[in-house]
Order: C-alpha cells, then sequence, then structure tokens
C-alpha cells in the first residue's frame, strides 16, 4: 500500500490530506462542545442545523463552484480553498451564538466543496494504474481513519490542559499546512485531449448526467443513502450520547469518535485485498450490509440507554461496526468515478457524487438532530429504516443490472464480481 508514496507529487498531496484531516478532526470536537457550551441538551439540535448547512453548502455549492473553476489551475483553486477554510476556522473561537456557527459553517464547507472534489480528481491522473489506484484510495481511507482515531485522542489530551476553543488553532494550522504542500506540489497538466470547451451552463450538470446513465454510479447514490444513514447517528448524537444519556465527560465523545474510526481502519487495511478477492460492487454490498446491522444494534443501545443509563461500551462497539461499514462503502467506491469517467470530465464527475452524497445528509442529518432531540430512539428507528430500504434497493439493482446481465461495465469496475 505505502509503494504508491514513491511517487512524490502523491506523496505531497497525501501528507497535506492528513495534515488538514487531522485539524478538521480537532474542528469536529471542538465544534460539538462548542455546541453544548450554548446549547447544553439542545447541542444535538444545533449540531443538526450545522451539519443541514454544511450538506446544503456542498449540494448547491459544489456543482457551481466546479463548473465556474474547472478551467482555472488546480493548485490556484485548492491553496485558495485552505485560505478561505484557515480564516474561517480563526473566527470560530469567537463565537457566542447558535446562528453565527451556522454562518461561519456555511463558508467554511463551501471551500471545502471547492477543495474536495477538484483534490480527489487528481489522484487517477496523478495514479493512471488501476491496481495503483485502488491502494491510494486504501491510503486516503486509512488517512480519514487514522484522523477520526487520532484527533479525539489528540483532543482528548489537549482537552486536560486547554479550553475546547484552542483546539481551533489546530484546525487554523492543518489548512495552512495543506496550502503550502499543494503548493509546492507539481500537479499535473490538463490533458491534452481535453476536447472542445463547454460553456458554463453545459459543464454545471455534465457530471449528474453522466451518473443518469451509467448503472454502477446509480447503484453508488444508493449506497450513498445507507452511508449516511450511519455517519448521521454518529457524528450528530455522539455528544448527546456521551454527555446527555450517559453523564460523561467530554473526553467521552472524543472516546465514542475513536471508536468509530477504529472500525473503518480494521476494514481500510484490508480493502485492496477484500475488492481483489470479492470485486467492487460485492464488497460495497458488504459494506451496506453491516451499516444496517449496526443501526439495528443502535436501536436497541438506544432505547435500553434512555431508560436505565446502561449500555455505554455497547455504544461504542455498536460505533467501530458502523466504522467498518462505512470503510467496507466508501473506499472502493471512487473506482467506480475513475471508470466511469475521462479526463476531460473527471473533476465534473467527482463534483456530482460529492454533491449527490451530500445530499443524502440533508436527510438524515435532520433526522438524527432535530427528531432525537425530541426522542433518541425514535431517531435510530427512522435512520433504521431509510438503511434497510436503500440497502435493499441496492442489493436487488446489483443483481440484476450489475453482477449478471450488464456487459458494459469495465473490468476494473466488477472485479471478480462477473
Amino acid at each position: 500500500m505505502l509503494q504508491v508514496l514513491r511517487n512524490a507529487t502523491y506523496a505531497k498531496l497525501f501528507s497535506a490530506q492528513v495534515i488538514a484531516l487531522l485539524g478538521t478532526g480537532l474542528l469536529t470536537v471542538a465544534l460539538g462542545l462548542l455546541a453544548f457550551d450554548i446549547a447544553g441538551d439542545a447541542a444535538g439540535s444545533v449540531l443538526g442545523t450545522a451539519l443541514t448547512i454544511k450538506m446544503v453548502a456542498y449540494v448547491g455549492v459544489a456543482p457551481l463552484i466546479a463548473a465556474i473553476v474547472d478551467r482555472l489551475p488546480k493548485k490556484a483553486v485548492l491553496i485558495t480553498a485552505d485560505m478561505i477554510r484557515l480564516a474561517i476556522a480563526m473566527l470560530l473561537p469567537f463565537v457566542t451564538e447558535a446562528w453565527q456557527i451556522y454562518v461561519l459553517v456555511f463558508v467554511l464547507q463551501s471551500a471545502s466543496a471547492t477543495f474536495t472534489p477538484a483534490f480527489q480528481s487528481l489522484i487517477p491522473t496523478v495514479l493512471p494504474n488501476p491496481d495503483e489506484y485502488t491502494r491510494a484510495l486504501s491510503l486516503s481511507r486509512l488517512a480519514y481513519d487514522l484522523e477520526a482515531l487520532l484527533s479525539p485522542t489528540i483532543a482528548a489530551g489537549l482537552l486536560t490542559v486547554i479550553s475546547y476553543n484552542n483546539l481551533f488553532v489546530g484546525t487554523a494550522i492543518g489548512f495552512a499546512c495543506s496550502a503550502l504542500l499543494v503548493l509546492f506540489s507539481r500537479l499535473p497538466a490538463r490533458p491534452e485531449d481535453d476536447g472542445p470547451a463547454m460553456t458554463f451552463w453545459q459543464r454545471l450538470p455534465a457530471g449528474a448526467k453522466v451518473f443518469a446513465r451509467t448503472p454502477t454510479l446509480r447503484f453508488l447514490i444508493l449506497t450513498n443513502i445507507v452511508v449516511a444513514a450511519g455517519t448521521a447517528i454518529v457524528l450528530v448524537n455522539s455528544v448527546v450520547y456521551a454527555r446527555g444519556v450517559f453523564g460523561l465527560g467530554d473526553q467521552a465523545l472524543a472516546l465514542a469518535l475513536a471508536c468509530y474510526g477504529i472500525g473503518s481502519l480494521v476494514v481500510a487495511l484490508n480493502i485492496p485485498w477484500l475488492v481483489g478477492k470479492l470485486g467492487v460492487i460485492s464488497t460495497m454490498i458488504t459494506g451496506a450490509t453491516v451499516i444496517t446491522a449496526g443501526l439495528i444494534a443502535a436501536v436497541i443501545v438506544t432505547a435500553v440507554a434512555t431508560a436505565s443509563g446502561a449500555g455505554w461500551f455497547v455504544l461504542l462497539g455498536t460505533w467501530v461496526l458502523l466504522g467498518m461499514g462505512t470503510s467496507l462503502v466508501n473506499t472502493p467506491s471512487s473506482r467506480l468515478l475513475a471508470d466511469a469517467s475521462t479526463p476531460a470530465n473527471r473533476n465534473l464527475v467527482y463534483t456530482a457524487q460529492f454533491a449527490l452524497s451530500h445530499a443524502c445528509f440533508l436527510i438524515t442529518y435532520p433526522i438524527a438532530g432535530w427528531l432525537g432531540a425530541v426522542n433518541l430512539t425514535g431517531a435510530a428507528i427512522a435512520l433504521t429504516v431509510i438503511a434497510v430500504l436503500a440497502g435493499a434497493t441496492a442489493v436487488i439493482f446489483a443483481r440484476t443490472r450489475l453482477l449478471r446481465t450488464d456487459t458494459t461495465l469495465p473490468a476494473a469496475t466488477v472485479g471478480n464480481d462477473r
């Protein structure tokens, strides 16, 4: 897996990703504690609203910005986005009202909606070999998982000596280092076969059109829904479980998020082997099944915990399970995007996935936050129902359209599923 780091350009980009993710992890913990400081037991509602605003920025801004900047140098786009995120992170310690969180989160996540798809779409060009790209995807997922594990751990340690507001400074440092590494990277030039220049209005729907006509990407949308259901209960309600239900301290939130990262980490280390044995599609189906099982477990844990206050360690185990399922779906999914796109439209296709996948959170985050503020068990049940319906549809679609009858699917996409 680590041999892909021999590519100097990818090594710098990967380092930029890791450092920025570390800062983002500190932001996640600090934002949760800031919300609890402002709203108390209603922190889940505040976080649900903030994360819904984040998704609005991702869904509404990402395609628009991608269409605007698609012809601009990638390096300038990435660095500018990092600088905007840095500035917002430095403003967050001064927040005293919930509406201020909402405004700053919208601006910060609009910059992230510009940075992330542009960054991800570069990697298949830097590493055109499918096997190397799969290893890079696993390494990238490993970075996300280590962030989920190490950032809360680091945050927990820092919280013993500093206030949570100082964690935002770490976020700003992460974005600054990311910008510097991108600055010193030699990014690939636009391909010569870029094709005829498209107008803004042609670029805007281009990625969505690829999704509409590609069976594997329609399957990807269904698995996105399952992931959104599992992720929402973790990111929105972990602080409510830790502080409100179980009455634990700030470090408990960091531990819960770390457990989610551990589950994903275990899977990420084995993704190249799993994809080689099962294929991309079957690996993702397995992940959707694991997430659904985790949500069923979450319903049971929530019902018991709200009634008796017991079950903290069972909840941590459930978070591990949800992390495993998320990694099984998300890590190999970019193979589908790479196979379905060309160098000319790759950024737009990745942006479409960015927007469409986060559109799912516009449903699951409000359910986890707003319904969870009224009835935590009811929120867990609703998210489970969503995952079951989307997961069952994905399995049926895959077995009728992808694994048996579809003869147009590239071999690299299906792997051993045929």
